[in-house]
C-alpha cells in the first residue's frame, strides 16, 4: 500500500495548478483541451511530428528562467511539476491586441485554414524570447517541427524575419513582465519529498533525488522511468500502452549535468539534445550535422541523450556515433554504479545489459586522439523530422604516413542492436588510408551485417548504402568534400 504525498503543481500561462490526481499516461494536450478547454493547442499527429499542438514550457535551469517549445501531444502530465506551461491563448494583450508574433502571421499572410498556426505562433514566440535576430537557418531550424499542408513556408518564415526587431515593453509580453515572479514560484515548488499520487489503479510518483529514484526502483523494478517522453508518449498514443506506475525524472538536476575536460565529456542522462548540442559540437564538430536533425526544435528540447540510449532502439540516431567515439556507459542503483562500454549495453532487439533495478545515469564520450576522422550520416526518406533508416558512425585515426592504426565503425538500422562494423575496421587496420583499401573493405560488410527489408528501406539498398557512406568517408577525409556536402545526409 502506498501512501499518496504530495501533488503535480505549475503554472499554466498566468494560473497556479495544482493536481492530486493524476493518471500516469495522461497528456498535457488531452489536459489542456478538455479539462481547460484551451483549444488553440491542436491535435494533429499525436506523435510530435506536426508541432499543431506546439506550447511553451518554462523550467528552472541553473537559476534561470528558460522557455523552450514541446509537443503537448507526447508530453505527459506527471512531468509538468515545477514549470509553466504557456498556450497560445496568453499572447494576446488584455485588449485583445495581437502579440507582435501573432501580428506578423497576419501581416505576411502566413496562414490558410489556419489549424497548424497556433503551433507555428508558439514555435517563433519561442524563437523571438531565445534570438533577437536569428538569421534564415536559425528560423527554419526553430520550424523544423511544424508541418504546414497548404499555406507554404515563405510566408511564415517572412513573418519571422519581420517580427525580430518587434519588441514591445516588457509590461506587454506575457513572459517578460511576469518573469521574475515566475522564476520565484517555480524554484519554491521543487519538490522537497518524493510525489506519489494515485490514480484509481494508476500511480505517478515523481522522486526527489537520485536516491530517491535509486530506491524507488528497488521497490518498483517494473515502473517505467519517463525523461523527456518522445518514445514513451507514442508507446501512450500510438500503442495505447497501460504503463503503470510512471517515474518521472525530467525535474532531477542531478541528471543534467554536462562536465567538459581536457579528456572528454560527461553528459547526464537527463541533458536534452538541445542542451547537449553546443557541449558535444565543440568536442565532436561531426556531431552538428545528426544533432540538428534528430526530430523538430521541440522533439530535442524534450528528449534526452540518456533516455535514446536506455530505450535501445536500433534506429535511434545517437548510439552509432557515440560507439563509434567510445563512449562508457554509467548505470546506478540502490548498489551503486556500474560502468560498461556503450556498446555492450546493447544485447539484442530489444534487450539491453540493464538490470530491473538499474537506470542510466551518465556517458562520458573522450576526446579524440590526435590524426583522427570522425563523421556520422544519417539516411532518411525526408530530410528533417525522419527517422533514420540507416545511420552510420566512423571514426579513424591515422599514423603521420596515412597508415590506419585504429578504426571503429557503427551502424544503426543495419542489425537488431546499433552494431560495430568489427569486419571492415579489421580489413582497414594496418593498411593505407587509399581508395583500394576502402574498395577492398567494402567486400566486408557482409561478414558484419544481415539487414531486413522494411518500409524504410531494403536490405538491398541498406547494404549498398552502408558501403558507400565508407566510400564517402574516406572521400571527405582526402579532401572532397564540395560537392558531397551539397547534398547533405539526404538519401
Amino acid at each position: 500500500m502506498h501512501t499518496d504525498t504530495g501533488s503535480i503543481r505549475f503554472i499554466l500561462n498566468g494560473e497556479d495548478i495544482t493536481l492530486r490526481h493524476v493518471p500516469p499516461t495522461g497528456t498535457l494536450l488531452d489536459w489542456l483541451r478538455l479539462r481547460r478547454r484551451l483549444t488553440g493547442t491542436k491535435e494533429g499527429c499525436a506523435e510530435g511530428d506536426c508541432g499543431a499542438c506546439t506550447v511553451l514550457v518554462g523550467r528552472v535551469v541553473e537559476g534561470r528562467l528558460a522557455y523552450e517549445s514541446v509537443n503537448a501531444c507526447i508530453r505527459l502530465l506527471g512531468s509538468m511539476n515545477a514549470t509553466h506551461v504557456v498556450t497560445v491563448e496568453h499572447l494576446a494583450a488584455a485588449d485583445g491586441g495581437l502579440h507582435p508574433v501573432q501580428q506578423a502571421m497576419v501581416d505576411y499572410h502566413g496562414s490558410q485554414c489556419g489549424f497548424c498556426t497556433p503551433g507555428f505562433v508558439m514555435s517563433l514566440y519561442g524563437l523571438w524570447l531565445a534570438d533577437p535576430a536569428p538569421d534564415r537557418a536559425r528560423i527554419e531550424k526553430a520550424l523544423q517541427g511544424n508541418l504546414c499542408r497548404c499555406t507554404g513556408y515563405e510566408p511564415i518564415v517572412r513573418a519571422a524575419e519581420a517580427i525580430a526587431e518587434a519588441r514591445p515593453s516588457a509590461v506587454f509580453d506575457p513572459i517578460e513582465r511576469t518573469r521574475a515572479d515566475v522564476l520565484a514560484k517555480l524554484t519554491a515548488l521543487a519538490p522537497a519529498e518524493t510525489i506519489r499520487i494515485s490514480d484509481g489503479d494508476g500511480r505517478v510518483i515523481v522522486p526527489a533525488s537520485l536516491d530517491d529514484l535509486a530506491g524507488i526502483l528497488a521497490e518498483e523494478p517494473k515502473a517505467t522511468v519517463v525523461a523527456g517522453s518522445t518514445d514513451v508518449g507514442l508507446w501512450v498514443t500510438k500503442q495505447f500502452r497501460d504503463l503503470n506506475p510512471v517515474v518521472f525524472i525530467n525535474h532531477l538536476t542531478e541528471l543534467q549535468s554536462i562536465e567538459e575536460t581536457a579528456g572528454g565529456i560527461r553528459i547526464g542522462a537527463g541533458v536534452t539534445y538541445s542542451q547537449a548540442f553546443d557541449a558535444l559540437c565543440r568536442l565532436k564538430p561531426g556531431l552538428r550535422p545528426l544533432i540538428d536533425r534528430i526530430g523538430g526544435e521541440q522533439v530535442r528540447n524534450m528528449g534526452t541523450i540518456g533516455g535514446n540510449i536506455a530505450n535501445g532502439s536500433p534506429i535511434g540516431d545517437t548510439p552509432p556515433p557515440l560507439i563509434a567515439l567510445g563512449t562508457t556507459l554509467t548505470l546506478r542503483s540502490k548498489d551503486g554504479r556500474r560502468e560498461l562500454p556503450l556498446e555492450s549495453y546493447f544485447i539484442d532487439y530489444g534487450k539491453q545489459d540493464r538490470r530491473a533495478h538499474e537506470f542510466v545515469e551518465s556517458l562520458f564520450v573522450p576526446a579524440l586522439p590526435t590524426n583522427t576522422h570522425f563523421a556520422v550520416y544519417k539516411i532518411t526518406k525526408r530530410r528533417d523530422e525522419d527517422i533514420s533508416a540507416l545511420c552510420g558512425a566512423f571514426r579513424v585515426t591515422l599514423s603521420a604516413d596515412g597508415t590506419v592504426t585504429d578504426a571503429r565503425l557503427c551502424f544503426g538500422g543495419m542489425a537488431g542492436t546499433p552494431k560495430r562494423a568489427s569486419n571492415v575496421e579489421a580489413a582497414l587496420l594496418g593498411k593505407p588510408w587509399t581508395e583500394a583499401t576502402i574498395d577492398a573493405a567494402r567486400t566486408a560488410f557482409d561478414a558484419d551485417y544481415k539487414p531486413l527489408t522494411d518500409w524504410r528501406a531494403t536490405a538491398d539498398y541498406r547494404m549498398l548504402a552502408a558501403r558507400n557512406l565508407l566510400t564517402r568517408f574516406y572521400l571527405e577525409t582526402s579532401g572532397e568534400t564540395a560537392q558531397l556536402r551539397r547534398f547533405e545526409e539526404v538519401a
